[in-house]
């Protein structure tokens, strides 16, 4: 029964990732255009994986005045930084190719 929970969570989950279907690019045919898209999905993923490990960083970390406290606002920022370049090349790339 947990592992029917699981795999119905996990069907869920992959609903929320948009699917990546590579545009053909004008002078990019082939592998390369696949790659950089690709690896433009991969970079969104890596992002939002900054952001949840500087908000659990965030719940989790030692609020006294001797301890680090801007370092899971950097995880947070550079995962925010990283999903809106990565999803605004996306929508350039998309844009030159449809």
């Amino acid at each position: 029964m947990a592992m029917e929970r699981v795999a119905t969570a996990m069907y869920l989950a992959g609903d929320l990732v948009p699917a990546s279907k590579p545009k053909v690019i004008p002078g990019m045919e082939g592998p390369v255009g696949e790659v950089i898209s690709y690896a433009l999905w991969l970079l969104i993923l890596a992002g939002v994986g900054g952001v949840i490990f500087g908000l659990i960083k965030l719940a989790t970390s030692d609020k006294s005045r001797n301890s680090g406290g801007s370092e899971p606002f950097k995880w947070i920022g550079g995962g925010l930084v990283a999903v809106i370049l990565s999803s605004s090349v996306i929508a350039i790339v998309n844009g030159v190719a449809g």
